[in-house]
């Protein structure tokens, strides 16, 4: 294991709302689930910049993959037996989607196209940047399997690019309001 996994691993098991969503979803046994997203990278630049752990969190982001029925009927299921473990509990909300539905409806909200994904790690390499693309499943004994498709360097050096295999017309957009949030962040190529 890398040192940056090791320092990965340690900062999300410090970080308590995470932990506590992460055990739940172990639990409710997803197929090929991952937290990643905003839930994953911000307590690691939290960290770095000196900010409490869960500060600033929105969401956590429950990705699983079910290739067996792309319906949204079916995907409610999983949001709604997932709704009935963490409603009411978390500080943030958990959002629950099938990456195996992403291509019928990421093109018309976001204007790019989306070819179909084959496992929720393949999501990740689709992320806006390297920093995003992280994620965490939380296995029996709470050890981690960690998923970064890029590595984690960028994550740990602060470092904002975009993502070489996606190109994006919003980088910019979103690179601005991340440096909000971590004005130390390195934005570019």
């Amino acid at each position: 294991m890398s040192p940056l996994t090791t320092r990965l691993e340690a900062i999300l098991a410090e970080t308590p709302g995470l932990m506590a969503v992460m055990r739940a979803a172990r639990d409710l046994d997803l197929p090929d689930w991952l937290i990643f997203s905003g839930a994953i990278y911000q307590p690691v630049w939290n960290h770095l910049t000196g900010q409490p752990l869960g500060q600033g969190l929105k969401d956590y982001d429950l990705g699983y993959f079910d290739a067996s029925d792309l319906s949204y009927d079916a995907e409610d299921v999983f949001i709604q037996r997932a709704a009935t473990v963490f409603d009411g509990w978390t500080a943030a909300p958990v959002e629950v989607r099938n990456q195996a539905r992403v291509h019928l409806w990421f093109e018309g909200r976001f204007g790019e196209a989306y070819a179909p994904l084959t496992s929720t790690a393949e999501a990740l390499t689709r992320f806006v940047s390297p920093a995003f693309c992280v994620g965490a499943r939380l296995l029996p004994g709470d050890r981690f399997d960690i998923v970064a498709p890029f590595g984690l360097d960028d994550l740990f050096s602060l470092r904002l690019r975009p993502n070489p295999h996606r190109p994006t017309t919003n980088f910019a957009r979103i690179a601005d309001g991340v440096r909000r949030r971590w004005p130390e962040l390195t934005v570019g190529a």
